[in-house]
């Protein structure tokens, strides 16, 4: 069954159900585009492990992540016998490994980064170890020659850093030419909008092919089977304004 809204699904924003959105998007524009750019280019998963503690806010991203039921340890110490009655067992907050993939479209020939295309998740957005890390990450390949291409369908955290837009939008895609830097194309677009169609920057004169993530989307939403893990009669998370929240239960009400 299709997603009822038109461009990006904000119920699939829901910490728990993102990851695996995340992950299937990815797939979905590497098979669209691998062969669209042979024998010139290739496009390679990659991934890349990012260490996140407490204030990463853990429990927005991997919300199936609890301490439960932890046992006490018959043979503990303690620092007196006349205390024994006042000890607490605690968990204390641990760094983990988290791991993020991305795209790059690489040269055939001389295996050389042309473009790299990231998929925002939650760790770059909110405040924390994770997002300092992304953001040193970005600011390097800033300084590089490959391009970069920055899919954000995320709208909980901070927008990533940039100068000379003021307004507001409820998604963005950012493409950064590295001929073209400092400056770069953003497009913004709200819940209520499909995604925008871009072109990905390759080498010039090359043919760059046009990517439809909107479609993209929703063939992932209708394969994934997402209509089944998804309760359309609650809130999404984060919730929409009320504005947004009326315009989506009058899709619900024409989808029944």
């Amino acid at each position: 069954m299709p997603t009822p809204f038109p461009g990006m699904d904000p119920y699939l924003e829901r910490p728990s159900l993102w990851p695996n959105v995340h992950s299937s998007l990815i797939i979905a524009i590497r098979d669209e585009i691998a062969p669209l750019l042979r024998p010139r280019y290739y496009v390679a998963v990659e991934e890349r492990m990012v260490s996140v503690g407490p204030d990463d806010l853990l429990f927005a991203v991997r919300p199936d992540v609890a301490v439960v039921g932890l046992p006490v340890p018959k043979d503990v110490g303690v620092a007196s016998s006349e205390h024994a009655g006042r000890i607490v067992t605690v968990a204390l907050p641990m760094p983990e490994q988290m791991r993020e993939t991305y795209l790059e479209i690489r040269e055939a020939r001389g295996d050389q980064v042309v473009t790299v295309l990231e998929i925002l998740s939650p760790t770059n957005k909110l405040p924390g170890e994770g997002r300092r890390q992304y953001e040193q990450k970005r600011l390097a390949l800033l300084g590089t020659r490959a391009h970069l291409v920055e899919i954000d369908l995320l709208r909980t955290g901070q927008a990533m850093p940039m100068l000379g837009y003021a307004g507001h939008s409820d998604y963005r895609i950012l493409i950064s030419r590295a001929e073209k830097r400092p400056l770069a194309d953003l497009l913004p677009f709200r819940v209520r909008e499909p995604i925008p169609t871009f072109r990905l920057p390759l080498q010039p004169g090359d043919d760059e092919p046009e990517l439809d993530a909107n479609r993209l989307l929703h063939a992932v939403y209708d394969r994934a089977g997402y209509d089944l893990r998804i309760d359309y009669a609650a809130a999404p998370d984060p919730p929409l304004s009320d504005e947004d929240a009326a315009w989506a239960a009058s899709l619900m009400r024409a989808r029944e």
